[in-house]
């Protein structure tokens, strides 16, 4: 009975106060810290803070000057396991180093490439919104094998698909010398031999530089520490494709060596390194894949073709099924959202892959989805659909959502319904213990992974499990988050002020 009188007070006084009726007294770390209320659901506030873009900024011009580094260890089309150091200089000129490995953890050195030329920043992208667009000239490439192994598989590729000068670069039966730098491109003498590695730096025709801040550990003082990152174009997933394409969407990001996240043990092993002494990262032990629980995206996500869009999944584990929702955007903070799609349905238990060592292979059948248009230009494009291949056209409109199960998908939105996809999945732990979850790269040209040889060889940007294991999903969170939930009501809203006084009217008559 005391405990009400005293909650209505301060609920009293916080309407005269004129505070939200939803503010918590909070201390001052707190407030400054992760900008978390402090009842919201983990999931909600990791997606409501991927629309916080006041706290990210381009630079444009992007200056690349300066050390950019990788944070881990990469994985590429094909596979190939990587870390990346770059150096660029203010007369334009770089250094970029290439440590390729035989193992998912980098931590065993198959050779190393040491690349210099010079990059010329050109204008903002035509087609990658927030992109720089660039052209580059290589002077040189030279090589660095690190085992016997590694000098026997190289050369015998470079001589059997090399021609010209290339042919019988490395004689037969030569042995390694630990060190000894090869010479496989020089513009001076026109000779390219890099052909046979799959080597091309069209990711340097693509720039884009973000900083943002991250909170320090609630251990230290009050403040932030500034990350800046440096975005290069992405690699095509058909090795066949990729000396030829020119980017449209990017690659796991470069971090600058002296604005990075922290911590971050590989940052300063990368640093340190050249071709010489590659660096040797600690191995990882392999996580079980435990698919459940619920995973959402840790930034702003761009794919090849200009979509950007953030991704939150719902795994069941009990019975194998599935949920997810794509939130897509027109812009590269993804704070002007353009269509949402709601896709279900069920997967197979995950086998160990052959291919990409670390990886589980699956295979995801999707039967069900549903899309909400936000934008007009969107209801437009729908409703112009022919009928039958999207839902009821000429009934879409803002914020409506359609279920386009009945019609087999959406052609106009290139979704096809049932179809299965073959996905190749990792589990990691990042070093603040959070649990990552990395799903296959779609392919480039936009297709679907729908046969076995099609499934991924590399990984978009990871997942972030906000929940553990969990029951049957019920709310859906719409794409502004703090705005409608799928029943139509407002979320997240003061309650009216008529409201409160009935309520506290009631409590002060129950009071005797």
């Amino acid at each position: 009975m005391g405990l009400s009188w005293c909650f209505f007070i301060g609920l009293l006084l916080a309407c005269a106060s004129g505070k939200k009726l939803w503010d918590v007294p909070v201390s001052l770390a707190q407030q400054h810290s992760t900008g978390k209320l402090l009842w919201e659901p983990q999931c909600q506030y990791q997606l409501r803070h991927l629309q916080d873009s006041a706290r990210i900024s381009a630079l444009l011009p992007p200056r690349l000057e300066g050390h950019w580094i990788s944070t881990g260890c990469e994985v590429r089309p094909g596979p190939e396991f990587l870390t990346r150091s770059y150096l660029f200089y203010s007369n334009r000129l770089f250094k970029a180093y290439q440590f390729y490995y035989w193992d998912p953890s980098c931590h065993n050195p198959s050779y190393s490439l040491v690349i210099k030329g010079k990059l010329r920043l050109r204008q903002a992208s035509w087609i990658t919104r927030g992109a720089t667009e660039a052209d580059y000239h290589l002077h040189k490439v030279g090589i660095v094998f690190h085992s016997q192994k590694a000098m026997q598989e190289i050369s015998a590729r470079i001589n059997q698909t090399s021609g010209g000068d290339c042919s019988g670069f490395f004689p037969p039966g030569r042995s390694w010398a630990p060190g000894v730098l090869y010479e496989v491109l020089s513009a001076k003498e026109g000779r390219d031999c890099t052909t046979a590695l799959g080597f091309a730096m069209h990711e340097l025709s693509l720039v884009r530089v973000e900083k943002h801040y991250e909170p320090l550990l609630q251990t230290q003082p009050n403040g932030s520490r500034t990350v800046e990152e440096l975005y290069l174009g992405d690699i095509h997933t058909k090795w066949s494709e990729r000396l030829h394409y020119r980017p449209t969407g990017y690659q796991r990001p470069l971090q600058s060596a002296v604005h990075h996240v922290h911590p971050c043990p590989a940052c300063g092993i990368i640093y340190r390194s050249d071709e010489h002494h590659p660096p040797i990262l600690p191995a990882k032990a392999e996580l079980p894949m435990q698919l459940s629980g619920r995973w959402v995206s840790a930034h702003c996500e761009i794919r090849p073709a200009v979509l950007f869009l953030t991704r939150y999944f719902i795994f069941h584990g009990t019975n194998r099924t599935w949920e997810g929702y794509y939130y897509h955007y027109s812009d590269p903070l993804c704070k002007q959202p353009t269509f949402t799609i709601y896709a279900s349905g069920h997967y197979t238990k995950g086998v160990p892959s052959f291919i990409v060592r670390g990886g589980t292979e699956l295979a995801f059948k999707v039967t069900r989805a549903r899309v909400t248009a936000i934008d007009q230009v969107t209801v437009t494009m729908l409703n112009s659909s022919e009928p039958g291949t999207c839902g009821e056209t000429g009934f879409w409109s803002a914020g409506l959502e359609q279920d386009i199960t009945l019609t087999n998908g959406c052609l106009a939105l290139g979704i096809k319904l049932p179809h299965t996809e073959y996905e190749l999945f990792k589990m990691e732990q990042d070093m603040k213990d959070r649990s990552l979850l990395f799903i296959g790269e779609r392919p480039t040209d936009g297709s679907i992974p729908d046969r076995p040889e099609k499934r991924p060889t590399s990984y978009q940007a990871p997942l972030i499990q906000c929940v553990g294991a969990t029951g049957v999903f019920s709310k859906h969170i719409s794409p502004r988050y703090l705005g409608k939930e799928d029943n139509g009501n407002e979320a997240l809203k003061p309650l009216p002020m008529a409201f409160l006084l009935s309520l506290m009217a009631m409590q002060f008559l129950r009071w005797d």
